[in-house]
């Protein structure tokens, strides 16, 4: 090897094994097992140990391969350790991740379980309640087919008016004669009205209603209120009510009732004295099945000691006139 090999570090390198010990000069070494120098260089071929030549039959650099796997064992295991933990933690992620919206959707279905459960609730209590009528329920079959009867002669009535009223409507476009049938509507609407009102007499057919108090109570003002209710439910047109006196007031839809001194009535603040009387104009039968009705005016009259007679009237008067208050604050509308 040349000096420059050597400075350059371009020769070959120096043995890895011990370094051969020496003498002052050079000499060889003194010990008694010291190994032959030519043996110990690398380049020798005795110098290379063969395999076996151990006393244990490894080569010499065999050592070092257990420590090179021992340290890719510990890695490898480590590495093993490392994926185990990795897999836990997204394990235990994935795992929390899946109870969180567990348990919420496991809220929102109790809480729609119970809004559908109080809804079912309100619709069978409205279906009950709308389904059931306890008044017709209760009734005999008499009553209902009285009923039955009251509305179908309510309803003929209603085809009458509407019939009434497209023959005056067509009347009234018919050119000519319609103003004469216009003036001919007008004073028959005015005279019904004044009826109504109670401006205007009236007669036609009709009942006689005649209230007689027990000898333990007297006629009572909610009773002869209920009679009216019951009368002009049925079709009443005209009333008026007189007492023992021959005194009579008409009565129109503000008339009141007041229960006066010894049996006697105040009626829109006129004292009437008994037995009571209503004159009404109407269809008789279907105002005679209204007070006859099961815990109407007769029932409760007779369950008090009195009695009640009905009479049918084939001309009823209605004379008594209603005096309309002046109105202070009303004005009408053009």
């Amino acid at each position: 090897m040349t000096d420059e090999h050597t400075e350059t570090g371009t020769g070959w390198p120096q043995p890895a094994g011990p370094a051969r010990p020496g003498g002052p000069a050079g000499e060889p070494d003194p010990r008694p097992d010291a190994p032959d120098p030519d043996e110990l260089s690398p380049l020798s071929p005795q110098g290379r140990p063969e395999p076996g030549d151990g006393d244990d039959g490894e080569s010499p650099v065999a050592p070092a391969e257990p420590v090179e796997r021992d340290s890719v064992e510990r890695d490898e295991a480590v590495e093993r350790d490392e994926a185990v933990e990795r897999d836990e933690a997204a394990g235990g992620a994935a795992a929390a991740g899946a109870a969180g919206p567990l348990r919420r959707f496991s809220s929102a279905a109790v809480m729609i379980g119970v809004l559908l459960v109080l809804l079912g609730f309100t619709l069978a209590v409205q279906l009950k309640t709308t389904s059931t009528d306890s008044s017709l329920a209760a009734a005999r079959q008499e009553d209902l087919v009285r009923i039955l009867y009251d509305l179908e002669a309510r309803e003929m009535r209603l085809r009458q008016d509407i019939t009434t009223l497209e023959e005056s409507q067509r009347q009234l476009r018919s050119g000519e004669q319609g103003r004469q049938a216009a003036l001919e509507e007008a004073t028959r609407r005015a005279d019904e009205l004044g009826i109504l009102a109670g401006t205007l007499p009236a007669r036609g057919p009709g009942l006689a209603v005649l209230f007689q108090a027990g000898p333990s109570k007297p006629i009572s003002a909610s009773g002869v209120l209920d009679a009216v209710q019951e009368l002009r439910g049925a079709g009443a047109e005209a009333m008026q009510i007189s007492g023992g006196d021959r005194a009579s007031v008409r009565i129109v839809a503000s008339t009141y009732f007041l229960d006066g001194e010894n049996g006697s009535l105040i009626v829109d603040g006129r004292r009437l004295t008994g037995p009571f009387t209503i004159t009404v104009i109407g269809d008789p039968s279907t105002m005679r099945t209204a007070l006859n009705i099961p815990g109407g005016v007769v029932a409760v009259v007779a369950r008090d000691g009195g009695n009640v007679i009905v009479e049918d009237r084939e001309v009823a008067e209605v004379s008594a006139l209603h005096v309309p208050s002046t109105l202070e604050h009303a004005r009408p509308v053009s």
